[in-house]
């Protein structure tokens, strides 16, 4: 089924969803300057409405998923994406993602919409932050343009294995890895209706801004 056109002029509406985490404000700035309509909220129908939903995400997982479960956010992505609805999910906010996390030895149930677990980097220095290069697989929408760049990190924790297999029944997703002090780990996600980034495009500069000019294009 083909999307109806859009009018001429008329910007995609994106909620950024406001769970009390993340740096919601840049996020809502580089999104509209990427092009949409960007409304803050938590809302559930608002969210549900949006041609696009933001999922972002800073500090503790388990810290995240309270706050996510508490407006209902599990349910708004998985309902979104049972619809073929666009998400984005963004550093903390692609890691609940996942089917749990583990820090400080305590286990915690995602969203699992990907298996897997997101654990402590094995690096010698850590957090991760600052600028670093990714590897990204051929056919990429998310990176177009933008396949070259650095883009900023800064987390202490990452999905370090891909779990999800897909065997040929569906399209596999495209995974797109990083690396820090050794240890590689998942950098960003193309999954359908569903991407993420282990970085924060809103403070990658020009090639963060590409990737968002190109996630809101899709929507």
């Amino acid at each position: 089924m083909t999307a109806p056109a859009r009018p001429d002029g008329e910007r995609p509406t994106v909620v950024v969803l406001d769970y009390g985490s993340g740096n919601l404000r840049s996020a809502v700035r580089a999104v509209e300057r990427a092009g949409a309509e960007v409304v803050l909220t938590a809302d559930k129908q608002a969210a549900l409405d949006a041609d696009g939903l933001l999922v972002p995400g800073v500090g503790a997982f388990a810290a995240c998923m309270d706050g996510l479960r508490a407006v209902k956010g599990d349910e708004i992505i998985g309902r979104r994406l049972a619809g073929g609805r666009p998400v984005l999910g963004i550093c903390v906010g692609m890691q609940i993602l996942f089917g749990r996390g583990i820090e400080h030895g305590v286990e915690t149930v995602g969203c699992d919409e990907w298996p897997g677990t997101v654990e402590r980097l094995e690096a010698p220095v850590v957090p991760h932050m600052g600028w670093n290069t990714v590897e990204v697989p051929e056919g990429s929408t998310l990176f177009a343009g933008a396949e070259n760049e650095r883009f900023y990190f800064v987390h202490s924790y990452g999905a370090r294995r891909w779990e999800l297999v897909t065997n040929d029944r569906t399209r596999a997703p495209l995974v797109t890895w990083a690396e820090h002090g050794g240890d590689r780990f998942v950098a960003a996600v193309e999954n359908g209706p569903l991407w993420a980034t282990q970085f924060h495009p809103e403070k990658s500069g020009d090639a963060g801004a590409a990737l968002l000019r190109n996630w809101v294009a899709t929507l």
